[in-house]
Order: structure tokens, then sequence, then C-alpha cells
């Protein structure tokens, strides 16, 4: 019963009309205890995920655990608006009983946070396929400062794309069949949120899948004296995380998908009460996909089930956060200088014993 709404509300008199002729909720309180409840869990353990991400963040120094916390806090700014602002507050507790320029305010900001969580995978699934595909580049590419840089392009764009969605229509309270602006409003909102970011994750998780069973091929057939060609367990983990995400989502926001095109070609949501407990159903499962991901990340990664740990168990961080790859490098490169050098003064400085000079003469 997430009310994606733009606000455009009749007169009174339509409004008692419509009221008489709008299907009745078969699903009665269930959406509030539902949501409520959701919202008592999500919150808190999505704050935990942010706080055990961070850890991770600053230990660790990847890109990775930036681009989840991004997911992360996108995943509680839409709890926060649709849930909490959108459903419970203007639904529930005022009966949609708010100023309409505030109505269609809270109906863009919950299309952008929607937006915001949904793509926020987007950079996560490109910087896996990198890792897998081409590791040199990488190396190069993938660091913290460019991954925050590339979330807040992805948050920016997700902010402007929930404009349009100011106009957009109560599909429980209009009565009156979609238009042309109904029809575009809703196509681009089934593109941006499911058929665009669906294509890119079956694509890039095909390619990573392909490249892993080729690596293990490689592996079966390769000898005893060959190099190791295996990946870090690490590495692995990562790319589970990332198959667990985009996979729980594609089926969380397909129900939903396909009950919104269901109301705009086939019948209303106002008129069929079947149609209306399908979209109440189906907004209940979309909304689950913002509060599972902390689940998903402890049973796939150890460093993050042991970060969660250290959170709940109240214990520090550790006080010398890992350094970044190339800063090791260079601090290798200068030990390993500054050794050779050594043993060459200590070469020049030593005089040669008899039976080496006499070899050298």
């Amino acid at each position: 019963m997430i009310d994606w709404h733009n606000g455009t509300a009749p007169g009174q008199r339509e409004d008692e009309r419509s009221a008489q002729e709008r299907s009745e909720c078969v699903l009665a309180y269930i959406p509030v205890i539902y949501y409520s409840a959701l919202l008592c869990v999500g919150v808190p353990v999505n704050i935990l995920t942010l706080v055990a991400l961070y850890r991770l963040a600053v230990r660790t120094q990847k890109a990775l655990y930036v681009y989840l916390l991004a997911l992360t806090g996108s995943d509680i700014l839409s709890q926060l608006f649709i849930i909490f602002v959108g459903f419970l507050l203007e639904t529930a507790v005022f009966h949609r009983e708010v100023p309409v320029l505030l109505l269609r305010s809270v109906s863009m900001m919950e299309f952008s946070a929607n937006h915001a969580s949904i793509w926020a995978t987007v950079p996560l699934t490109v910087d896996r396929y990198v890792a897998l595909c081409h590791p040199l580049l990488h190396r190069q590419i993938s660091y913290p400062a460019r991954a925050r840089r590339i979330i807040a392009v992805v948050f920016t764009l997700a902010l402007a794309s929930g404009v349009p969605f100011f106009w957009w229509s109560d599909m429980w309270r209009v009565s009156h069949a979609p238009n042309n602006l109904d029809t575009a409003l809703v196509w681009t909102h089934v593109t941006i949120i499911y058929f665009l970011p669906c294509c890119i994750f079956l694509v890039l998780n095909s390619l990573i899948i392909r490249r892993l069973r080729k690596r293990q091929r490689q592996q079966m057939c390769q000898d005893e004296s060959g190099q190791q060609l295996a990946l870090p367990g690490k590495l692995g983990k990562s790319t589970a995380m990332l198959l667990a995400v985009t996979s729980v989502f594609a089926i969380l926001w397909a129900p939903r998908t396909g009950v919104v095109l269901y109301h705009l070609y086939v019948s209303s949501v106002h008129n069929d009460w079947r149609v209306h407990l399908a979209y109440d159903l189906a907004n209940m499962l979309a909304m689950l996909n913002t509060a599972v991901n902390f689940f998903l990340y402890c049973f796939v990664s150890k460093p993050f089930k042991a970060a969660v740990r250290d959170v709940l168990l109240f214990r520090g961080a550790p006080l010398h956060p890992r350094r970044p790859l190339h800063h090791q490098r260079n601090a290798a490169n200068a030990s390993t200088s500054s050794i050779s050098s050594t043993k060459r003064s200590q070469r020049e400085i030593t005089p040669l014993s008899p039976k080496r000079a006499d070899i050298k003469m």
C-alpha cells in the first residue's frame, strides 16, 4: 500500500464519488502492521550495517565498501521517505489530508530515494566486473576517492530523475483512465527502477560467471609446476555478495513492475480489488528489499560478520588502518632500495679476504 502519488487530488465531490467506486483494501490493517515492523527492524539493522561497513572501509581502504555504504544509506532514505513519511504518516495517520504541494514534493523525494537505492548497485557491479575481467586496470582505477565521486554523481542523477514524478498519479484514488503523461511516467519509472538496471546486472553478472568458470577450467587443466591462477578468497566473497544482492533485487521488484504495467493497460487499481490486492502485496515485497541486505552480507562475508560482532560488543576499530596498496608498494620499494644500498656500501667498505684478493689478482 505504498502510495506512489503526485497529489492530483480531485475536488470533494469527485472524491466522494470515486470513494464509492474505489476498490476495497482486502488486507485491511495488515500493511500498517507490516510496514511498522519493517521500519522498526529495517532502520536499526541498516544503521548497524552502516557502522560495520564504515569500519571495514576505513580498515581496508577498498572501493567495494564505499559502494556498499552508499547502497545502505540509500536504503535508509527509502525507508524514511517511502515507508515512514509516504505511507505511515500521509496515508495511515493523516489519510492524505495534507497540502497538495507537500504530497507532490514527498512523491518526488520517494522516487529519488528509490532510484538512488537501486542505482547504487550499478557501480558496484561494474567494479566487480573490472576486478575479475581486467585486474590490472582495476588496481589503477578502483580506490575510495574515485568511488566517492562516482556515488556523488549517482545520487545527483537520482535526485534529478525524481523531478518528473512530481506529477505522478495516485493509482488508488484517481478514477480516470491513464493519460499520455501517466503512460510516459510509468514507462520511465519501470525502465529506471527495473528494466535498465536488470539488463546491466544480467550482462555483467553473466560475464563474471563466465570468467569464473573459465578460470576454474584453467585450474583443472593446470599442471603442478604452473602458476596459481586462483583469485583471492575475498574477491570470491565480494562476487558472491554482488550476485546475492542483484538476484534478490530482481526477484523482489519483478511483481511490482508487472502490476504497474497491468494497471496501465488492463485493469485499474482503483476499480479492481484483485489488482489492488496484487499492488499492495507487490509493494510490500519491493520494500522488503531495503532490509534484507544485512542478512545477505552476514551469510556471505566473514569480515562483515566480524565487524558486526565488534560493533555489538562495543569493540573499537584498529588504531592503525590498513594503508592503500600504492602506499604499501612505495614503502616496500623504499625499504628494498635502502637494503640494497646498505649492502653495496658494506661491500665497498669491507676489505677483501686474501683468497678473494688472490682470485681477483
